[in-house]
This record gives C-alpha cells, structure tokens and sequence, in this order.
C-alpha cells in the first residue's frame, strides 16, 4: 500500500489552512490601523468609574464639595479627592487613615484626553451645564457637570462614525 496524501485530502488541507487565515488576518490587519475609538474610550471609562465609586462612598460628585483645602466647585477638589485619601465629607489626606479610609479612586492621576485638539491634557473644566466641548478651555482635556457627574472629552473632533468625541 502507497503512503501519501489523496488529491481530495491535499484539498481539504488547503481550504482548512485557507478558512483559518481568513478568519485571523483581518484581525491582525487592524492592530496598527486608525480605528482607535476602543483606546480612546478607555480614559474616558475610567474617569467615569473612579466618579461613580466616589460617589457611592460619599454620596456627592467628586467637586461638588470642597476638599479642606479648595472650594466646591474647584477642578482642584475634583483633581485632589479622586487621587488622595478622603474621610466621608471628601476631605483629603495624604496618607491612609482611620477617618481619612476612602480612595484613592485614580491612582495614576487623571488620565489625558487622547484625541485632538486636547490630545495630552489632563486639566479639567468644572461647569454646571450639560457638558460638551469648551474651545475656550485651552489647557482643558475633560469637561466635567460637579453635580451631576458627567464627564466628557473636551473635544469636537469626529471618530469615524462622525460622532463628535464629546458625544460619548
């Protein structure tokens, strides 16, 4: 008996390998492409849980009180209470402490806006309007309500569905 490989075998072998690089090509394809959206949501998701846990341990918006050091309404308070230690009034600490025993929700800072014209900036706009894109606050990457805790990129660029960035 011959050993080898019939021509519908070699056939079979062909569409298999030729079915499993259909499918895992594309996919690698898009690694490098300019479909970032997934990334760019990824800062703006983690801003928005951070926020979420503060107010469940405080029952206040991070900003909407003051800090012991900066007033309510202050991008500083925001900044400070979601990076340090905060007792249950969003008074901050430096250090862990019986009274001081919340956060930090953001350990790494607040995260840069990753889409122009903000691309890079970690500052925060505080109103108390529906927030969406600020031309004005240059240094700006995120626009964020204090009382009611929403937060947006501060951006009126388009993704590649055209949505604008401060849409989402």
């Amino acid at each position: 008996m011959k050993s080898g490989l019939s021509i519908i075998e070699v056939i079979l072998v062909v569409l298999l390998l030729g079915l499993v690089a259909a499918l895992t090509v594309p996919r690698f394809s898009r690694a490098g492409s300019a479909d970032i959206e997934p990334d760019v949501r990824m800062p703006l998701s983690v801003l928005r849980n951070a926020i979420e846990m503060y107010y469940f341990d405080h029952g206040a918006y991070p900003g909407q009180n003051p800090d012991g050091m900066h007033p309510a309404g202050s991008a500083a308070a925001f900044r400070s209470q979601l990076t340090k230690f905060t007792d249950e009034a969003g008074r901050v600490a430096d250090r862990k402490d019986d009274r001081h025993r919340f956060g930090p929700y953001l350990r790494a800072g607040i995260p840069p806006c990753l889409v122009p014209p903000r691309r890079g900036q970690t500052g925060v706009v505080m109103v108390t309007i529906r927030p969406g894109f600020l031309p004005e606050a240059n240094g700006a990457g995120w626009v964020y309500n204090y009382q009611t805790g929403d937060i947006v990129m501060n951006s009126d660029a388009l993704d590649a569905e055209n949505l604008a960035y401060d849409q989402y």
